[in-house]
């Protein structure tokens, strides 16, 4: 018998069910030898399992299950495409190299992704054992696309990015945001979730804030754990229909100087105190206790800090058995699978650490092997898994994994240890029983009219107002003439508006930008795509020169995009209206705007009242910068119209 490709073999369940229900079950036949194997029998417990097939795997099976690699997509081997995978070398990866682990960066329509996740299972599907393949993937599901850390959305539902959710502060919403999203992912055939973000966004310019909860610990803390339990399907870890979490990044990622980030040399080390590293690590707390299926170390070498008294090495994270041993493991009796970020045993080349113009960093030069940069490739794969790592992100060779273990470097029993690691998650997931998603059924569940319309209202919601001059908000019925910069115009139209072409003419202008940023690095590859550098407005900002050219001619409402917290102090006095967004529809903007919707946002986040004071706060600690011009938690009222 088959169904979907799958060979199975029927067992009779004698004595384990009733007469009337008794049927013969069927079991994937994954080793091909027309028995059922303990590992491929769904009645027993997941650890029997594991062990069983533990038993049958070689030592190249077993290294290759510590990789966790990219699926390469047709004509983009980073995977970032909308054509596909390219099928022939996803084969082989996975029948050569024993790969079962890879993150999807495909952006393509629900069921098209869902057939080419199912094309990924069935290569699997013919390996020796049929060990099939844990799909990852970053955030999909809002608005900022950044690559390397988040995908767009392509058909999948649109919320607040995290920072716009800690502006609600409401759990529950999480947590149905989690579930909602895990219905979609494991309907395409998405498995595990490199997310939340618990990092706390203690420096004002760092480019990752808006995947964050904010800088409070305690907030970071409930809502990441609220975002656990909804991926994971339960309160007490992953359920069978969960999508697997992946913490991160562990810990004090958050602290960069100058708001630049470890993807990056210049941005590898921070600089934290043993007590400003306490609040770092308490944001962790809630996801932990919720059982997250991972946690994922930061790139960056953490100074300052002392464990049992004795300074951190100064090393990343991912090669420090201080951070991994003996305080995840140890001390915060974490249990479960410890993830590599990607490409840390990488060389940084000249490309990397010194990009030029003539010389500039390209995908090929990516490495991230802060503090062992000395070190040969096998010689960091050895220390990081001695350190606690079960599993490498980005690594797609297994050579330097299989030659230290056949060296002695890696002991036999590290190796199982971190295998049954992964194997775990896979099992939980029920992958072995059914990897496979029906694609027709993918276009309905993947925004779905209930869903959309719940995604929607969180992005009105956590809409933040923070200037409301002479109740210009909500627009009377009567002004209907609008001026737009930076906002859709069929959306304006759609709510009643008539977009008029001069500012003179209207009624009302609605200016929409996002914060400042200034290319600083833009021969790195990821300093290339980050915001970095300043907060404050100046001349020849184009969206500032648009604030300008229409304040004082008509009532300016000014929409300002908050993915950094932006020093507004030349614009409030140039808005009669200043809204605060953290992802947001420029529809949703407009029925705020209109009076259609009840923003109920608070800042997350504090904003600075200038470059100065953003500048001598340290980056370490939340919310410190002299005299805020909006301190956090800052909101006006504004109710919608009936």
């Amino acid at each position: 018998m088959k169904r979907r490709g799958i060979r199975i073999v029927g067992v009779v369940l004698a004595g384990l069910l009733s007469s009337a229900a008794a049927t013969t079950p069927a079991f994937r036949d994954l080793n091909h030898n027309g028995r059922l194997d303990p590992y491929e029998d769904r009645r027993l417990g997941e650890a029997a399992r594991v062990a069983d097939l533990m038993t049958r795997m070689t030592v190249e099976e077993k290294v290759g299950t510590l990789l966790h690699g990219t699926l390469p997509a047709i004509d983009n081997p980073f995977g970032a495409s909308g054509k596909g995978y390219d099928l022939a070398a996803v084969t082989t990866l996975v029948r050569t190299r024993a790969i079962t682990s890879m993150i999807s960066r495909l952006a393509m329509p629900p069921a098209a992704f869902a057939a080419q996740n199912n094309a990924v299972q069935r290569i699997a599907e013919g390996t020796r054992l049929g060990i099939p393949i844990t799909i990852s993937t970053d955030p999909r599901n809002h608005f900022a696309v950044v690559g390397g850390a988040s995908v767009a959305a392509s058909g999948f539902t649109q919320w607040p990015e995290p920072l716009g959710m800690a502006a609600l502060d409401n759990a529950d919403l999480v947590r149905r945001f989690g579930r909602i999203t895990a219905r979609e992912y494991r309907a395409v055939g998405l498995h595990m979730a490199l997310s939340p973000q618990a990092d706390l966004a203690t420096e004002p310019r760092w480019p990752r804030g808006l995947a964050t909860f904010g800088a409070d610990p305690a907030r970071v803390s409930r809502l990441a754990g609220a975002y656990v339990e909804g991926f994971q399907g339960s309160v007490a870890g992953l359920a069978r229909d969960g999508v697997a979490t992946i913490v991160k990044h562990f810990a004090g990622y958050g602290a960069e100087p100058d708001g630049f980030d470890a993807h990056n040399a210049y941005g590898k080390q921070v600089t934290l105190t043993d007590r400003s590293f306490a609040d770092h690590l308490a944001a962790f707390q809630g996801a932990l206790r919720a059982h997250s299926a991972g946690v994922m170390p930061t790139y960056a070498i953490v100074r300052g800090v002392t464990l049992a008294g004795v300074p951190l090495e100064p090393v990343g994270t991912g090669f420090s058995h201080q951070m991994l041993h003996d305080l995840l493991r140890d001390t915060l009796r974490y249990d479960g699978l410890v993830v590599s970020d990607w490409g840390i045993v990488n060389d940084c080349p000249a490309a990397c650490a010194t990009p030029t113009a003539a010389n500039p960093q390209t995908p090929r030069a990516i490495g991230m092997p802060w503090g062992v940069e000395t070190l040969s490739v096998e010689g960091r794969v050895v220390k990081a898994v001695n350190a606690g790592i079960d599993q490498f992100g980005g690594l797609n060779d297994p050579a330097p994994l299989l030659a230290a273990v056949h060296a002695g470097r890696i002991s036999s029993a590290r190796l199982d240890d971190a295998v049954r690691q992964v194997l775990l998650v896979k099992f939980r997931l029920g992958l072995f029983d059914d990897p496979y998603v029906d694609a027709a059924a993918a276009s309905r569940i993947v925004g779905a009219p209930a869903s959309v319309a719940a995604a929607d209202a969180a992005q009105r919601a956590a809409v933040v107002v923070l200037q409301n001059r002479n109740a210009v908000l909500p627009l009377a019925s009567a002004r209907h003439r609008i001026w737009l910069y930076g906002v859709d115009p069929a959306a304006a139209r759609s709510a009643g508006f008539d977009v008029v072409a001069d500012p003179a003419a209207a009624d009302v202008a609605l200016v929409r930008f996002a914060a400042p940023a200034e290319p600083l690095h833009p021969f790195n590859f990821f300093g290339a795509m980050q915001r970095e550098g300043r907060l404050d407005f100046r001349d020849s900002d184009a969206g500032y020169d648009a604030l300008k050219q229409a304040s004082g001619r008509v009532p300016v409402i000014v929409a300002i995009d908050l993915d950094r917290p932006a020093i507004l102090t030349n614009v409030r006095d140039k808005a009669d209206a200043m809204l605060g967004l953290f992802g947001t529809s420029d529809a949703a903007l407009i029925d705020v705007v209109r009076g259609r919707a009840t923003p109920r946002g608070r800042l997350p986040v504090e904003l600075p009242r200038s470059s100065a004071a953003v500048s001598a706060q340290r980056p370490d600690l939340a919310n410190d910068s002299a005299d805020p011009l909006y301190p956090v938690g800052w909101s006006l009222s504004l109710k919608a119209r009936k």
